[in-house]
């Protein structure tokens, strides 16, 4: 079979909120694909970090635009600035948002209405105008970071937000590709289980500490809970990310793939 199913070559991809965590994991990882990648967030310091870091880890260079996603004036400047630098979008990344756990009857509103501002709106605002580019040229692939909170709820109290806003993704996902489909667009969704990037290996040290274990033996202990028994690494998420964006996936649209260690089976 050819090795062309998952060669991004030729292709250019925008990440937003590719300046940590999973996006830039992503990132990361399409670059090493062979597309070409800008990387999109509010933050220039952390966009230059993460660019040097990506050139360090892969030697390739992306170019990077600072952007509030949830500012539609902001994402229209993107749109141009990404198709200056890259010549064309072929595909889009939406990696932005954030989590604030409180318990439900305490909930602060603000912050509920902020986070479906950050995580649900944004995917809204950045799918509407890459996907007029998308469909100008007939073809292109959203990918929508979602979580297996967006299927199903945590045991413990703190995720109202965080639950209600990944399954929106969701559902969101599902409309676009039924809309986008006509015109070439496939869009689809990544929901992983929590994941041990750098930033969660250094609250994870924490609360090992905490915990009185070892970092190996904590997170020994967060992953048994999945049939595979390991907490997953972000490797694996960017393993789902290069299949969806490459041609390997072309007739697959409204998906979540779930990269969890088998959680969603059981849960």
């Amino acid at each position: 079979m050819s090795t062309k199913l998952f060669d991004l070559t030729g292709k250019s991809a925008v990440v937003i909120g590719g300046a940590g965590g999973l996006g830039q994991a992503i990132a990361e990882g399409l670059a090493t694909a062979g597309a070409k990648v800008l990387i999109s967030s509010r933050r220039e310091d952390a966009l230059q970090n993460a660019q040097s870091e990506i050139k360090a880890a892969t030697g390739a260079d992306v170019y990077y635009s600072v952007a509030d996603a949830s500012n539609e004036p902001q994402v229209e400047a993107l749109v141009a600035d990404s198709i200056a630098k890259l010549g064309k979008v072929d595909i889009l990344v939406n990696a932005q948002g954030f989590n604030k756990k409180q318990d439900a009857l305490d909930f602060d509103i603000d912050v509920f209405r902020q986070m479906l501002e950050a995580n649900v709106t944004s995917f809204m605002i950045s799918a509407k105008h890459f996907g007029r580019h998308f469909k100008e040229n007939g073809y292109g692939k959203i990918i929508n970071l979602s979580s297996v909170r967006g299927k199903i709820a945590t045991k413990g109290p703190g995720n109202a937000g965080y639950c209600t806003s990944k399954g929106a993704v969701d559902m969101l996902t599902k409309q676009l590709a039924s809309e986008l489909g006509p015109f070439g667009v496939a869009v689809n969704a990544i929901g992983p289980n929590i994941t041990a990037t750098p930033m969660m290996v250094s609250i994870f040290e924490k609360r090992a500490a905490e915990a009185g274990v070892s970092i190996e033996e904590y997170l020994k202990q967060q992953g048994n809970g999945n049939p595979l028994r390991k907490m997953g690494e972000p490797e694996d998420i960017v393993g789902t990310a290069i299949f969806l964006a490459a041609p390997a996936s072309d007739f697959m649209t409204g998906n979540i793939l779930y990269p969890d260690g088998g959680l969603t089976a059981i849960g």
